[in-house]
C-alpha cells in the first residue's frame, strides 16, 4: 500500500523590483506540474493583467468580507492595497498531493507560516538597493512617489526577512541566468526531500 503524501509548498518572497516575478515565471515554465497560487488584491490591474490569472481583483469591501470570514491563509496591506492568499486553494492543492508555488511578501509569509509551518521559503534579493532603484525606474510602471515608497519598504522588508523571517534559501539576483539556474536547483532539492 502506498503512503499518502501531501504536496510541498514553496514560498518566494522579495522586495518589489528584485526579479521575483521573472524567477517565479521561470519556475512555472520549467516545472509545468507545479501549481501556482493566484493571490487576491485590491490594487487595480496593470496593463495586460487578467482577473483570475495574475490576481483575483477584488473591491476593498469584498476583500475585507473574505478576510473577516477567515478565507485567507495570509493577508496584508502592502503599498496601500490589500493582498491575500485564498486558503481553500492551498488546502485543496496540497491535499491532492500537488506541489504549490507561492508569491508572498515577507510579512505575509510570517502569517502564512503560522498556518502552513512546513512551507519552504526562498528569499530573493537584489544585489544592492541602488540596483533595485535602477530596476524600479526602468520598469516605468510606477510614479516617483510609488518608487520612493517601494524603496523604503524594500529596506524594511530585507531587514525583517533577515531577522524575523523563515527562509531556508536566500538567492541574490545579480545575474539573471545564474539566478534562474539557482532557483531551479533549489526547487529540485525541495522536491527531493521526504
Amino acid at each position: 500500500m502506498t503512503a499518502y503524501k501531501k504536496g510541498k509548498i514553496i514560498v518566494c518572497s522579495a522586495p518589489s523590483g528584485a526579479g521575483k516575478t521573472t524567477l517565479v515565471d521561470h519556475l512555472r515554465a520549467t516545472f509545468p506540474e507545479l501549481c501556482y497560487s493566484v493571490s487576491a488584491t485590491t490594487r487595480p490591474p496593470r496593463s495586460g493583467e487578467k482577473n483570475g490569472v495574475h490576481y483575483f481583483f477584488l473591491s476593498v469591501d469584498e476583500f475585507r468580507r473574505r478576510a473577516d470570514a477567515g478565507m485567507f491563509a495570509e493577508w496584508k496591506m502592502v503599498h496601500g492595497n490589500y493582498y491575500g492568499t485564498p486558503k481553500a486553494f492551498v488546502d485543496q492543492t496540497i491535499e491532492a498531493g500537488k506541489n504549490l508555488l507561492m508569491n508572498i511578501d515577507v510579512q505575509g509569509k510570517v502569517m502564512f507560516d503560522a498556518a502552513y509551518p512546513d512551507a519552504y521559503g526562498i528569499l530573493i534579493l537584489p544585489p544592492s538597493l541602488q540596483i533595485l532603484e535602477q530596476r524600479l525606474r526602468g520598469r516605468r510602471t510606477d510614479s516617483e512617489e510609488d518608487i520612493r515608497i517601494r524603496l523604503e519598504n524594500a529596506r524594511k522588508e530585507i531587514e525583517f526577512a533577515r531577522t524575523g523571517g523563515k527562509y531556508e534559501y536566500t538567492l541574490i539576483n545579480d545575474d539573471l541566468r545564474r539566478a534562474k539556474d539557482e532557483i531551479v536547483r533549489i526547487t529540485r532539492e525541495i522536491f527531493a526531500r521526504p
